[in-house]
């Protein structure tokens, strides 16, 4: 079973690591523009990426440079959209993933009119994309809400930030529906309880003492009735819609076939697809209940809540994957880093400079798991490697490591849709080298596009075409069947 003919070949990217402009046309301070920059700590510390404090926002509110804080440069997406857009129709890209900041059009969150300034930049952008016949996918909330919410609600655990999420959704689906058939509401909806500053606007200082595990389960589920309110409100506004929700799929193994370990993993699965779970089948699992209770977490649950997740469930699943991890029940084992989560290193794999290991297999295992699960359609909107790219004097630059990983996930994901899975799209993270979520780097790069631009931001912002971009070309152009050459 090949490819579907209309099947979506594309990148993704995101409003608060390309765009950069955060201080023109309008546009509010957000949380990704108080994200600092880390020179000296380890790229493994995953807490310390995410670390933050009263303080720290304080600090980098009066900073008034991007010079430690790189997302609000971005690689000037802002000004150099055209160029960028018209490269990944050269590659052949039929779809683009990609971010609405919400700071753009209501830059506080609380303003009663849109900024038509951030309006008429992604009208613009969406308008560039049709000319290239490339189909946008949406996503409304992915790492960059605004910081006035965080500093005068707590972000996310404030249950009247559905309302002004809402205002926010509905002007997009009026200003931009007739441009936008395929919506995500949260980027992994699911990392609230991993970062939950920069995923929902939580500070632990800012919670009441012995609330902040509460605040933070509050805020997703807050965030589970914003989507599916938004489900709702997007089926009324925009025709022919589809709305989807998106997971961090952390597909864990057990470190050994000791029951401990398998117990463990099938744990952190369980707590894994639970956060699906509750916007495609519309209620929480009782085994997650269950977790949650064990956990001391207090849902404060008002009467239509059930009735709201149960009535405006999504369209379809998408997903994020670029490892798998393993846990064990020993305590000698040494944990290593990766994408959002830590685990025991895994023998049978390789890994990337920054520790992430490379599954390809995991890839085809987490999409069979996810169908057999739902039986919806599924769209794999992230995966790609983290690598340190070297330019030639010749301006050409070598990347095989990238489209070794790239062919090799690639080759399983085809398998999976043999296997009868419904798979819609597949979008690389990301198309175009830009400022990494995680440990704000420049260097850390994912593109088919270099971008001439170092961690201190020094750089010419000159686009170049690696090989990659040549390579991924010819697989679009025969739909995925050229993996081989």
């Amino acid at each position: 079973m090949s490819l579907k003919e209309n099947f979506l070949w594309g990148g993704a990217i995101s409003a608060n690591q390309v765009e950069g402009g955060w201080d023109l046309d309008g546009k509010g301070i957000s949380v990704a523009d108080v994200k600092k920059y880390k020179p000296n700590l380890d790229v493994e510390d995953y807490a310390g990426q995410h670390q933050i404090n009263s303080k720290m926002i304080k600090e980098a509110v009066e900073a008034t440079s991007s010079r430690f804080y790189p997302k609000r440069r971005g690689i000037d997406f802002y000004h150099k959209y055209e160029e960028d857009i018209a490269l990944l129709a050269e590659m052949g890209f039929t779809t683009l993933r990609l971010s609405i900041a919400w700071t753009r059009i209501f830059p506080t969150g609380e303003e009663k009119e849109a900024n038509q300034a951030g309006i008429e930049f992604y009208l613009n952008i969406f308008k560039e994309l049709d000319k290239y016949n490339i189909e946008p996918i949406v996503t409304f909330s992915h790492y960059e809400m605004p910081l006035d919410l965080v500093l005068k609600y707590n972000g996310w655990a404030d249950r009247r930030l559905i309302d002004l999420f809402m205002k926010f959704a509905k002007t997009c689906f009026e200003y931009f529906g007739d441009y936008v058939k395929y919506w995500l509401t949260f980027n992994e909806i699911d990392s609230v309880s991993r970062h939950p500053f920069i995923t929902a606007g939580i500070v632990k200082d800012r919670s009441e003492k012995g609330e902040y595990q509460n605040d933070i389960y509050n805020a997703l589920h807050h965030q589970y009735l914003a989507a599916a309110l938004a489900a709702k409100k997007c089926r009324k506004m925009v025709d022919n819609c589809k709305i989807g929700s998106m997971l961090t799929k952390l597909t864990t193994y057990p470190h050994t076939c000791n029951p401990k370990d398998v117990e463990l993993a099938f744990k952190s699965n369980l707590e894994n697809v639970a956060h699906a779970d509750i916007q495609i089948f519309g209620e929480y699992p009782k085994l997650y209940k269950k977790i949650l209770d064990e956990k001391g977490i207090n849902l404060r649950v008002q009467e239509d809540d059930e009735n709201i997740l149960k009535n405006n469930t999504v369209d379809f699943l998408s997903f994020s994957y670029y490892m798998s991890r393993t846990v064990s029940a020993a305590k000698d084992k040494k944990k290593i880093a990766g994408n959002t989560m830590t685990g025991v290193k895994n023998p049978y794999l390789s890994s990337t400079d920054w520790g992430w290991q490379i599954d390809p297999i995991g890839l085809k295992i987490s999409l069979l798991e996810l169908y057999d699960r739902y039986e919806i359609p599924l769209m794999i909107v992230e995966n790609g490697m983290g690598a340190k790219d070297i330019v030639e004097e010749n301006g050409q630059i070598h990347d095989d490591y990238r489209i070794d990983y790239l062919r090799e996930h690639l080759k399983e994901m085809k398998k999976a849709v043999e296997m009868g899975v419904e798979l819609i799209g597949y979008t690389s993270w990301a198309p175009i080298d830009s400022i990494s979520a995680s440990t704000s780097q420049m260097s850390k790069r994912y593109g088919f596009i270099y971008v001439d631009q170092d961690d201190a931001g020094k750089g010419t912002l000159k686009r170049l075409k690696k090989d990659s971009f040549y390579w991924y070309k010819k697989i679009i152009a025969s739909n995925g069947e050229r993996l081989d050459e």
